[in-house]
């Protein structure tokens, strides 16, 4: 596997391989990778020729200079575990190479998608998201990226993003994978510590009582705060948000008919660390 730090270097790197007509594909990562990142590796690697792993802690995407710094980084085990499951190149730039002018950078707007659920509980932080993907998007010009379902919003900006800006990549997006307790996996639960993997358990198990709930009659609206009161009385976990929206747009929905494809979205601090999840209880085919 090629380990490339430069822009320069891994533009070189993939004109090389789409002059041998080989397709390429695209998972961007912040690192401290895990079987969920491994996921997108393997997808990548099935339906491309070239898979491209970046591994780049953003810093324009966190409102919360504590979480910056607290993210977790672990270069070395991540290049392994990129090696050994057939990434061909792994791109981990520094924060000058990404943002080489000193003066304030771009600001990107997504509309509603900026005002409901992470976006108004991050302000900003989509905004970094968008420049961050724009970058990677141009710079590996990928026939395919690849996202997890986990970060849902997320993947509705970014699907906005490609429309919007005419960009040739198809998104790709893929099931969260979960550990076996049902917590979705994500770099942040190494942050956890002793009994809290075990409460953050409890996410996942109310987004499974909710969806059942739902698809058995009960009215979104009922269910929605009879799991919030439950929440609420648990020690240790503290709920920022609890909802049900149309997937492509995070607009609310009141009733299952609401839109072709529905999902609860969650967001929530087990002691010092904030979880997301999310869970579809309708799916457009």
């Amino acid at each position: 596997m090629e380990i490339i730090d430069s822009i320069v270097e891994l533009r070189h790197y993939l004109d090389s391989k789409r002059a041998d007509g080989l397709s390429i594909g695209l998972v961007p990562t912040m690192g401290a990778l895990h079987s969920g990142h491994a996921e997108l590796i393997k997808k990548s690697t099935n339906i491309c020729d070239i898979t491209v792993c970046s591994i780049f802690v953003n810093p324009t995407q966190f409102n919360n200079s504590d979480d910056l710094l607290k993210y977790p980084k672990q270069i070395e085990k991540d290049t392994d575990l990129l090696g050994s499951i057939g990434c061909d190149a792994a791109f981990i730039p520094s924060v000058d190479e990404m943002y080489p002018d000193d003066e304030e950078t771009l600001v990107m707007n997504f509309g509603v998608l900026e005002t409901v659920l992470e976006g108004a509980f991050r302000p900003g932080h989509f905004s970094g998201v968008g420049i961050i993907v724009s970058k990677f998007l141009n710079i590996v010009q990928p026939d395919k990226a690849f996202f997890g379902q986990k970060d849902l919003q997320q993947l509705a900006v970014i699907k906005k993003l490609v429309k919007d800006l005419n960009i040739q990549s198809d998104i790709v997006s893929v099931a969260t994978v979960r550990e076996s307790n049902g917590l979705a996996m994500s770099s942040r639960n190494l942050r956890l510590r002793g009994n809290e993997v075990q409460l953050a358990a409890n996410i996942y198990r109310v987004l499974s009582s909710s969806k059942k709930r739902i698809l058995a009659g009960e009215s979104i609206g009922s269910v929605l705060t009879s799991v919030k009161v439950e929440l609420e009385g648990i020690d240790g976990i503290e709920l920022e948000y609890l909802e049900a929206v149309n997937s492509n747009t995070m607009i609310s929905a009141e009733k299952i008919a609401d839109a072709g494809s529905i999902s609860i979205c969650i967001a929530a601090y087990v002691g010092d660390v904030r979880l997301i999840d999310n869970l579809y209880i309708k799916q457009e085919d």
